[in-house]
This record gives C-alpha cells, sequence and structure tokens, in this order.
C-alpha cells in the first residue's frame, strides 16, 4: 500500500519531468511549423474548388499530397474548420493516440510488474514526447500516431478479453483502414497471413479494399491518376538522400551515386523481410505479440523507399519491448539499460540534421543515417520472450499456438486461458 509521502514524491518527481520535457520541447530547434497538416488543409480545399487533388502544391514549396484518394476523403472535414481549429484538431487526434498507444504497450508492463500505473504512464509519455519521431509528428501536423493507433487497435482486438463475440469480427479493420490510408502499413496484412490470424487477414483485405473502392466512387479521376502515375512519381517527395529519409533506400543513397541504388536497396529490402518473416514467426510462437508487431513497424520503416522521421514512431513500440527485457533479473540486465537509455538518447537528440547528404565520410554513414541504422539494429535486437503478458493477444481464429503451449510457465501462476 501506498504511503501518501510515496504519493507525494511520485506526484513530485512527474511533476518535475513534465515540466523539464514541456522546456524542452518549447526550446528545441526543429519545429516544423505544422507543415505538412498545411498540405492536406490546402490540398481538400483545392479538390473541392477544381476537382483536382495532385496537382496541388503548397504555396512557396514543391510538396504536393502523396498520399490515396481515400486518405483525402478521410480528411474532408477539415474544410468545416478553420486553420487554427484544424490545427487543435489535429493535436488532439494525436494525443488522444498516443495515449491509447501508451495504455496499450506500456500499463500491461506496469501491471505485471506491480508498478504505479499512473506514474509509470506519466514517466514513459514523458521518455515518448521527447523523442524525434513524436515531435515531427506534432510539429509537422502528421497523421503517423493515427496510423499506429488503428494497427495497434487490431492487436488489442485479437486478446483474450475479445476473443468472442462481436469484437472479434471488427479485428483487420483497423490494418485494413490504415494501409488504405497511407500504403505501408500494408506490411501487417502480410503479418497476419504470416501468424495465421486468416480472418483478421481476409478482414484487414477487405477493408483495405472497400475503403480504396470508396475513393475510387467519389473522387474516380484523381482515383486513376494516382494508382497509375502519382504513385510512381518519386519526385514528388524529395530526394532519397534526404537527411530526413532514414529508410534502407535513404541510407544507400547516401552512400554514393555510383552505386546500383535500385537493385541494391531490391536486394537489401528482401534480406530485411527474410530476417522479419523469421523472427515474427518466433515472437508469435512464443506469445510475444508485442514483439510481433514491433518487428512488423520496424521492417516497414526499413523497406519502405521513403522514411521520413516523423514515420519512425513505428519503431518505438520496439523500444518498450527491449525496456521491458532490460528490467528482467538476468546476466543482460545492465547491459540491456544501459542500451535502453543510449537509444533513447540517440532517437531523442535529432542528430541526423548534423550532416549534409552530400557528405561521403564515415561520420555522414554513421550519424546521418543513425535512425536507420537503429532501427536495423532493433531487427535483430528486439527480445523475443516466451508469452511475457501472460494471457496476451492470441488470436481469435485459432487456439494457442502449440509452440507456446509447450513452453514452461512460471511457477505459482495459473495457466493462460485458450483464445
Amino acid at each position: 500500500m501506498l504511503t501518501r509521502g510515496t504519493t507525494t514524491a511520485r506526484i513530485a518527481v512527474l511533476a518535475g519531468c513534465v515540466l523539464v520535457t514541456a522546456l524542452v520541447l518549447a526550446v528545441i530547434p526543429g519545429h516544423r511549423g505544422w507543415f505538412d497538416i498545411g498540405v492536406y488543409y490546402g490540398t481538400v480545399r483545392h479538390w473541392a474548388a477544381t476537382g483536382q487533388l495532385y496537382d496541388y502544391v503548397r504555396p512557396g514549396t514543391a510538396y504536393g499530397f502523396t498520399y490515396p484518394p481515400f486518405a483525402a476523403v478521410c480528411m474532408l472535414p477539415m474544410r468545416l474548420f478553420g486553420w487554427h481549429p484544424a490545427i487543435a484538431v489535429g493535436v488532439v487526434l494525436s494525443a488522444a493516440a498516443t495515449a491509447l498507444l501508451l495504455y496499450w504497450t506500456v500499463d500491461p508492463i506496469a501491471r505485471r510488474r506491480g508498478w504505479c500505473r499512473w506514474y509509470a504512464f506519466g514517466l514513459a509519455a514523458c521518455l515518448f514526447g521527447l523523442s524525434n519521431p513524436v515531435r515531427d509528428t506534432f510539429s509537422f501536423g502528421q497523421v503517423n500516431l493515427l496510423l499506429v493507433a488503428l494497427v495497434f487497435a487490431d492487436r488489442q482486438l485479437t486478446g483474450s478479453r475479445f476473443a468472442h463475440g462481436r469484437w472479434r469480427l471488427l479485428a483487420g479493420v483497423g490494418t485494413g483502414l490504415a494501409a488504405a490510408i497511407k500504403l505501408t502499413p500494408a506490411l501487417f496484412i502480410v503479418h497476419l497471413l504470416l501468424t495465421r490470424r486468416w480472418r483478421a487477414a481476409a478482414t484487414a483485405t477487405a477493408t483495405a479494399l472497400a475503403a480504396t473502392g470508396a475513393g475510387f466512387l467519389i473522387g474516380p479521376g484523381v482515383s486513376r491518376q494516382f494508382w497509375t502515375v502519382t504513385l510512381w512519381d518519386t519526385d514528388r517527395v524529395g530526394g532519397f538522400a534526404n537527411m530526413s529519409n532514414q529508410s534502407l533506400q535513404g541510407l544507400i543513397a547516401r552512400l554514393g551515386p555510383q552505386l546500383p541504388g535500385r537493385a541494391l536497396w531490391v536486394a537489401a529490402s528482401l534480406a530485411v523481410l527474410a530476417v522479419w518473416a523469421h523472427r515474427l514467426r518466433r515472437a508469435d510462437a512464443s506469445g510475444d505479440s508485442l514483439a510481433a508487431y514491433s518487428l512488423t513497424g520496424i521492417a516497414c520503416c526499413l523497406v519502405s523507399p521513403i522514411t521520413w522521421v516523423h514515420h519512425l514512431v513505428w519503431m518505438l513500440p520496439a523500444l518498450v519491448v527491449l525496456a521491458d527485457a532490460a528490467l528482467d533479473r538476468t546476466r543482460r540486465r545492465r547491459g540491456r539499460l544501459a542500451l535502453c537509455w543510449l537509444l533513447q538518447l540517440v532517437v531523442s537528440s535529432g542528430m541526423v540534421w548534423l550532416w549534409r547528404p552530400d557528405g561521403r565520410d564515415l561520420g555522414t554513414l554513421l550519424g546521418g543515417s543513425a535512425y536507420a541504422l537503429l532501427t536495423l539494429g532493433l531487427l535483430f535486437a528486439t527480445p523475443i520472450r516466451p508469452r511475457p503478458d501472460g494471457p496476451g493477444p492470441d488470436g481469435p481464429d485459432r487456439p494457442e499456438h502449440p509452440a507456446a503451449a509447450r513452453l514452461p510457465r512460471p511457477a505459482g501462476r495459473r495457466p493462460a486461458p485458450v483464445g
């Protein structure tokens, strides 16, 4: 039982962390001026006025709308708001998505370890907010956190609490919507197939196709333009060597223009996907769904041709998995804890902006591609443990994985319910 003094101390520590976080966010360089939400805001108004979607360019820039038409359909309600209310709505939605993600990933760890849940949630929120991908998502007015929340909502829907009844039918809807809004999350449909969640995979596929079809019905001309022309025009999103591009393609482009960039990227992406599929199956067999979803988020970041820094919110759940494993009482405890703090420092630093894309020295390779190298390292280093959260999400389409059923369970705990 907590004493009044313990509660007061925790409130004081958390208030101090919140204050420090707010001060850092207020003074740190790199505020993006709501650039991307400005693109969305201008695009939907231009579309409504002219019927054209992909010829809009934000004034004073070379950047326009790059998402599928269904994403623009989802953004049409922005026409109801003025500029500043639209920013406020975007911030509120991203904040709500952040709160859900922290609740889904951090709260189970706090409960299992017997921590004070609100205290753990608050400290994790501060660390989360300091990370460069989260800062950029809010500062650009991006949609990344909403997409991660949609996909992770499906992870929750395949948990034991929701394995039966009407909730079961919704598993896959979030993944399908995320894939229809931006193409990269479609890898999570492959995730569902590889982990044999057939019903959820079918639902996700049907949802993605239905949403894409809705885009065709509402904007047939712009849909044809996107799928036949705009999708393949990589010049619309900027150069691959841009320091903000922390994908494998970006890393390869910064190595030098003399390399066969496209062929090397395809080969590297296939290798990454092979490692991902192997580790995903291991995580699924172990019943470690958070590690499984984290590995898929990592693979999305690596194989996408363009992975801006704000896209790396898909990588952050892997840091939660690593931090949880670092707290286990093993011989690797100190090393993992030191690694966690180092990774948090790197991902919060914004260090990739200290180098120029035309540099060909070792510093540019290591520092300018630090986030890409970090993501690649997490593909191999993300821990996989046997059922770390007890009765975790075991998929509604099948009973507990046979390999997981054979794993030894901790003494003194009842077996997890099947399904």
